[in-house]
């Protein structure tokens, strides 16, 4: 039998303030759970059904700080879901460090207060298919760890470097360095006609005020997606998470047709 006290650590952890004192956060999941395991990822404790743990390779299972046998009703006690998986890990955050060095190397995204889980994952997931490493989140951003985000990035948090930091500070040192700011605007030009570089950041705004004002003198090239019908109502913008994909799409286009 589980004891209360595991179970309520587990439970604590929906909380930023616990996450990030303990340094912990939750994945759920069968597939997730398993794609954590194999890469190799620091699990502290893996909770899940004892079918679901007989069903794991023994070299998935080595380097998993405590592995618990739980029934379903343990799991829909501790769950963030409404219907709850066969498995759930409590996962070690990584301890990624910043090099603005490469700012000008490749490309990369910015966020600027996006507060919505859903939306978060997506643009994480996103990312990862598109080769982006990294993304630099306002500080007002909604928690990369929190379990709708994790849950909605579908692993790939596993490929995506994301960091939460002064966003006006990055861009200064990143216009020292020359280089281009994306910056997605209503009165931006076409992404499909202007001209898109190999390097540089893209910034994208909250989902309803859009870019801060005190970040728009950092821009260097205001883009946007085109409509491409004349309704009025209904679809006055795309979702940012539709919109990241949209852009990152025609930037990988661009950039290989420039091979």
């Amino acid at each position: 039998m589980v004891s209360k006290s595991k179970m309520g650590s587990i439970l604590s952890l929906q909380k930023k303030k616990t996450r990030e004192e303990e340094r912990l956060y939750v994945i759920e999941g069968d597939k997730l759970v398993k794609e954590f395991l194999a890469a190799r990822m620091p699990v502290r404790i893996l909770f899940a059904r004892p079918e679901f743990l007989n069903s794991l390779p023994l070299v998935h299972k080595q380097g998993v700080g405590e592995i618990i046998p739980a029934s379903y009703d343990d799991l829909r006690k501790v769950s963030s879901l409404k219907t709850p998986h066969n498995a759930l890990a409590v996962i070690e955050m990584p301890d990624n460090k910043m090099d603005t060095d490469i700012l000008a190397k490749e490309l990369s995204l910015a966020l600027d207060c996006v507060q919505d889980p859903g939306n978060l994952g997506t643009i994480i997931r996103a990312a990862a298919w598109f080769g982006i490493r990294n993304i630099y989140c306002s500080q007002n951003c909604v928690d990369v760890f929190n379990p709708k985000v994790i849950q909605a990035s579908m692993g790939a948090i596993l490929h995506v470097n994301v960091f939460y930091t002064g966003l006006p500070s990055l861009f200064t040192e990143a216009l020292e360095r020359k280089v281009r700011i994306y910056g997605a605007l209503i009165d931006g030009e076409s992404i499909y006609s202007c001209k898109l570089g190999k390097s540089g950041i893209i910034l994208l705004g909250n989902e309803s005020k859009g870019i801060s004002e005190e970040l728009i003198p950092f821009i260097t090239d205001r883009i946007m997606i085109p409509k491409q019908t004349d309704a009025s109502s209904g679809i006055d913008s795309l979702n940012v998470s539709m919109a990241a994909s949209v852009i990152l799409s025609e930037f990988t286009r661009v950039r290989g047709r420039q091979g």
